[in-house]
């Protein structure tokens, strides 16, 4: 049961793993962008990075199940603690810094089930008096809060396969 887990694990965190890399990749070009071509980029992630977006709470559960069965004190248990660390900042990283700047980025589309649900448009006001933040302001929290967890992403994942090894 150890071996089957730890190879869904791993899969599980090579799953979070992979759009939070692409989205990493691509920074340099789309800091490049104008606000247009901008825009017009960021609404193609929506829906299959949403839907990709599963892996990462599954990937959660997965390595907590996975260190409740790892012995205590080895170097396999840190290894694994260590990634779960690191998958639960990505958490910390995409709640903090990310969704409410997607809220902003799909202002005006139509959204359907799953998405509609997640990013709940109706909610995405900003408070009377508020300083709207400049777009440039969005986009570079949205990359490089994008970056960071393409960073916690591989450090897990290498921590993950390492502990298994």
């Amino acid at each position: 049961m150890r071996a089957g887990l730890q190879v869904m694990t791993v899969v599980l965190a090579a799953l979070a793993m992979v759009p939070a890399v692409a989205h990493g990749l691509e920074l340099p070009g789309k800091m490049r962008l104008t606000k247009d071509l901008y825009f017009a980029v960021q609404r193609i992630y929506y829906p299959g990075f949403t839907i990709a977006g599963i892996s990462e709470p599954a990937s959660l559960i997965s390595t907590i199940l996975l260190l409740f069965l790892t012995p205590g004190g080895t170097a396999a248990f840190w290894l694994t603690f260590a990634a779960l660390i690191g998958l639960t900042a990505m958490q910390v990283v995409y709640w903090v810094f990310i969704h409410a700047v997607n809220r902003v980025w799909l202002r005006g589309e139509t959204l359907h089930s799953v998405g509609a649900g997640f990013f709940d448009l109706r909610r995405a006001r900003t408070r009377p008096g508020a300083r709207v933040p400049e777009w440039t302001d969005l986009r570079n929290r949205w990359e490089y809060a994008h970056v960071a967890r393409a960073g916690l992403a591989a450090a897990s994942f290498v921590a993950l396969v390492i502990a298994i090894s």
